[in-house]
């Protein structure tokens, strides 16, 4: 009889690997989740940067003749902030969001590239930590837009922080030009059976509209980088006039990449919106397929609208009259949209939860936002006020309202789905409230100050010009927007962290995102269903119903036993 103990097989594991870091896995991770999540938890961290950025300067602007901050570093602040707000916070957010929820709202279980979604989102963090290192040694200080000759020529400026200015904006952009591509293959290629385009929940869409403009935009302010790095160090003349170059070039490519991230931030807001006045009003846009179509209009009106930025510049009349008929046209497409979110207010019994309220007060203020735009799109007006900081109120509100407003009413609806847990609504509420009043105040001192002809952008101002009262309400109501944005992303947080547990559908919403648990599996779904019109959880919830009637009535009237 053999011995029972030397039949049983010996394993023998050599060289096994110690378990990693939760933190390592997550940061190196490829599910689109994760690399969403990071992406949105950067964004917000920039966000805090940016608004004590702002706060400072607002402190040097409070009063005339102010020395409390010395120019050199009010335009290291000025030139960082500007980063810091639109390639670090306005984008990286709405890709963020875009890369989290689009292939959930699609019935997708991954992106297209997952590892490349990782590679984009370490070269857009590569720029961001680059941004602020510089402080380190020597930050950027040619201007939010580092405009040649002042960032060409080393005669001007001949320490490396442009050097930085432009490697950074460089890294974030193609970053975020990667995930764009990756976006859009995945809402090409791995969508659930069903999932037609004009099925395609409004969010996604907009997230596939703004990857396909940020494919366009982004190239071209890499291209202009690219061009003034070769000016600065290896002798090139793209950019200089003197050499049968023009600084305008740049002017061109840069204001398409500003025109193309306020597209964005506009773009991307419309699908937020619309998405929480469905679900919170129980009912569907009045014109779904005109609203999808707006968006599309948007994009390419305002893209070729780039020029009404460039209107003091040096160009032909009929170029500026073509981008002023450019911008002046997308009143038809906004107003598309506008009326189909009254017609739903209207005529649905709303829910007043806080993600609605950050929606409405992010209506506001792009409705206010976009009617200074449309104003100085008129070439009369815009020669008169160009420069000053009636030119910078409108692109200010809409800034706010589309990124903070519409991106704070984002993470309140669908952090529940990120993490099973509930934000807080009442501090949610008081902090939109804060948010809202401070930047109404805000941009109306930059409107009033602008008609009495104070510069943009300004290290200071004088006494005795009439706009000591503007700029001191100004500076106290940045003290209050730092407090309330600062708040909100401590009231995020907590709700994270400590929120109160909900279930996989808390809002009854429309879209397939609340069909998997949450948070939701790696996986995503363990069954994607057959999508058959634009509501598919109305339509599963639907034939839960009728199929547990029919159940139901089966047990209540059993059939005769022959």
């Amino acid at each position: 009889m053999s011995d029972p103990i030397r039949t049983h097989p010996e394993i023998a594991v050599q060289g096994v690997q110690s378990k990693r870091p939760g933190w390592l896995d997550f940061a190196t991770s490829s599910d689109h989740k994760d690399v969403g999540r990071i992406f949105i938890g950067a964004a917000l961290g920039f966000l805090a940067l940016g608004v004590v950025e702002f706060f400072l300067m607002r402190l040097q602007l409070m009063l005339p003749d102010n020395t409390l901050i010395a120019p050199v570093t009010f335009n290291r602040l000025l030139s960082v902030f500007g980063v810091t707000m639109t390639s670090l916070f306005a984008l990286p957010l709405a890709m963020g969001l875009i890369t989290y929820l689009l292939p959930l709202q699609l019935g997708a279980r991954s992106l297209a590239f997952p590892r490349l979604s990782t590679v984009a989102l370490w070269l857009f963090l590569s720029g961001g930590a680059m941004t602020y290192v510089s402080f380190f040694y020597t930050p950027p200080e040619a201007g939010p837009i580092a405009l040649p000759p002042l960032s060409g020529d080393l005669a001007f400026i001949d320490n490396n922080g442009t050097d930085v200015w432009i490697a950074a904006v460089g890294l974030s952009t193609l970053g975020l030009v990667l995930q764009a591509i990756n976006v859009i293959v995945t809402a090409s290629r791995e969508r659930a059976p069903g999932m037609a385009w004009r099925r395609f929940p409004v969010f996604s869409f907009s997230g596939v509209v703004t990857s396909w403009l940020l494919l366009i935009v982004g190239p071209a302010m890499i291209a202009g980088l690219t061009m003034l790095i070769i000016d600065r160090h290896y002798g090139g003349v793209f950019f200089n006039a003197g050499e049968s170059g023009s600084p305008t070039y740049f002017e061109h490519l840069s204001s398409i990449f500003t025109t193309g991230v306020y597209l964005i931030v506009l773009i991307t807001a419309i699908g937020v919106i619309s998405e929480i006045f469905q679900t919170f009003a129980g009912r569907p846009l009045a014109n779904r397929r005109a609203v999808l179509r707006s968006l599309v209009a948007i994009a390419v009106l305002g893209t070729l609208a780039w020029m009404q930025n460039m209107m003091s510049a040096e160009i032909r009349p009929g170029f500026l009259y073509a981008a002023m008929a450019f911008a002046l046209a997308l009143i038809v497409p906004i107003g598309i949209v506008i009326w189909n979110w009254f017609g739903v207010l209207a005529g649905g019994s709303i829910k007043m939860r806080a993600p609605v309220v950050y929606a409405i007060g992010a209506v506001s203020l792009l409705s206010i936002g976009l009617a200074g735009e449309m104003m100085q799109s008129l070439i009369p007006v815009n020669w008169l006020l160009a420069g000053t900081t009636d030119s910078t109120a409108g692109t200010g509100l809409v800034l706010i309202g589309g990124s903070v407003m519409a991106g704070f009413a984002a993470l309140h609806y669908w952090l529940p789905k990120m993490t099973g847990r509930e934000v807080g609504e009442g501090a949610g509420k008081v902090v939109a409230a804060v948010i809202y009043l401070s930047t109404i105040v805000i941009a109306a001192c930059f409107y009033l100050a602008g008609l009495e002809g104070q510069p943009a952008d300004t290290y200071r101002f004088f006494e005795g010009q009439g706009l000591d009262t503007y700029n001191l309400i100004a500076s106290i109501a940045s003290i209050f927007l730092m407090l309330g944005v600062l708040g909100g992303l401590t009231n995020l947080t907590l709700g994270v962290n400590h929120g109160r547990r909900v279930g996989h559908d808390p809002w009854g919403g429309s879209t397939l995102e609340w069909f998997a648990l949450s948070p939701p599996p790696p996986h995503n779904f363990d069954l994607v269903p057959d999508v058959r019109s634009s509501e598919p959880m109305h339509d599963i919830r639907r034939g839960v119903a009728r199929d547990s009637a029919e159940a139901a009535e089966a047990v209540e009237s059993p059939e005769p036993v022959a």
